[in-house]
């Protein structure tokens, strides 16, 4: 290759190093565009909701009323829109709007007198977007997660910090739940030692910080109408255990059907996600698969253990059998299978329970053997 073909090589190569780069800026760009247009009105969305509720409901003086008629809401919107609207969210959407009254402003103003009837009266919802009609008063840097878990605290003072504090530091909600959950703030008021509790709080959540975190919301999912969805978060071996783990256990012939996958659950301060959930219509009841790819800790059976209660407490018909949960360990050379069955069970579900389960033995053939699938196929 003489010197004039060397240079045309280098160029070629700068020119589509550039574009590379063009083309990353300009989707990078793009996707921080949409997430913030998509955040603000998820935000427009709750405040709304919450002012509306509280406006019309909640200010009446007859709290049984209220509550009742909350609760004949949530029933509709979840039946709808789905259980993003049950009645504890319509309450943190009321609670925001009673925390951030003048977050927003009425963009047209009429002859009404205060800024309900500004928003919801003098607006022709026929001619007019009601969301459209609202413009925020500064720029909103956090989402709703963000607000969500500042509620959490009862201080106006720390709220209005955490606030201020996540926005300037560009806190994950991750590390945002983190420092509520610790006290961060009213810990570093009291401290003496002001930069040894921020140094520790920096260390502590450097791992929980996540640029992308705004592409695994399921908050954002959920108001964009997509099903839930963490693939993203799991390793290529899990997932490839877990997709032949379906086939396994309906093949097994024992009654299992299958009902969901990364079945999300959502609570006060987390997500969850339960990788397989099943239900065995002989022994009557909801069976819960988790699988991880690492050795098998006490915290993961305790996880277990809370992921069965809540699923007997949030999805368990009445009359149905306590559900069942099964921990499964894919470390290699340790491959593990930990049973979680409430207490109190009669033993006639306990003989029925190990007629129709796998046994472990059978769990851990079916993990060696995907592991060497898995292997084999990489080694091509």
């Amino acid at each position: 290759m003489n010197e004039i073909e060397k240079n045309d090589q280098i160029v070629a190569q700068a020119a589509q190093q550039s574009l590379i780069q063009d083309a990353c800026t300009i989707i990078d760009q793009a996707q921080a565009t949409a997430y913030r247009q998509v955040n603000e009105t998820l935000i427009k969305r709750n405040w709304l909701l919450g002012m509306r509720i509280q406006h019309e409901v909640l200010k009446d003086k007859r709290a049984e009323y209220g509550k009742q008629v909350v609760k004949c809401l949530a029933q509709s919107l979840v039946e709808r829109y789905g259980k993003g609207f049950q009645t504890a969210n319509l309450y943190h959407f009321v609670a925001f709007y009673n925390y951030h009254p003048d977050i927003f402003y009425a963009v047209s103003r009429k002859s009404a007198d205060n800024e309900f009837d500004n928003i919801f009266h003098s607006v022709s919802r026929e001619s007019e977007n009601i969301l459209h009609s609202l413009r925020a008063k500064s720029s909103i840097h956090l989402d709703w997660t963000h607000y969500r878990i500042i509620l959490q605290e009862s201080s106006k003072e720390a709220r209005d910090w955490y606030e201020q504090e996540a926005a300037r530091e560009m806190w994950s909600t991750r590390t945002l739940q983190r420092n509520v959950s610790s006290q961060y703030y009213h810990r570093l008021l009291q401290s003496q030692n002001k930069d040894a509790v921020r140094g520790e709080m920096k260390q502590l959540t450097a791992p929980l910080q996540d640029k992308l975190e705004y592409l695994k919301n399921p908050v954002v999912a959920e108001f964009l109408g997509f099903k839930n969805n963490t693939d993203y978060t799991e390793s290529d071996l899990e997932q490839s255990i877990i997709n032949h783990l379906i086939p396994f256990l309906m093949e097994m012939g024992k009654g299992f059907a299958f009902v969901d996958r990364q079945k999300h659950i959502h609570t006060e301060k987390e997500d969850y996600y339960i990788d397989l959930v099943f239900y065995n219509y002989f022994l009557h009841c909801f069976v819960l698969v988790d699988l991880k790819t690492t050795k098998l800790r006490y915290q993961d059976v305790g996880q277990m253990d809370m992921y069965v209660k809540m699923y007997d407490d949030l999805m368990r018909p009445e009359g149905h059998n306590p559900t069942i949960g099964i921990l499964l360990c894919a470390e290699t050379d340790e491959d593990v299978a930990h049973y979680s069955v409430l207490n109190g069970n009669d033993q006639l579900y306990a003989a029925k329970y190990l007629t129709y389960m796998p046994t472990k033995e059978e769990l851990r053939r079916e993990i060696e053997q995907q592991k060497e699938f898995f292997r084999l196929q990489n080694e091509k």
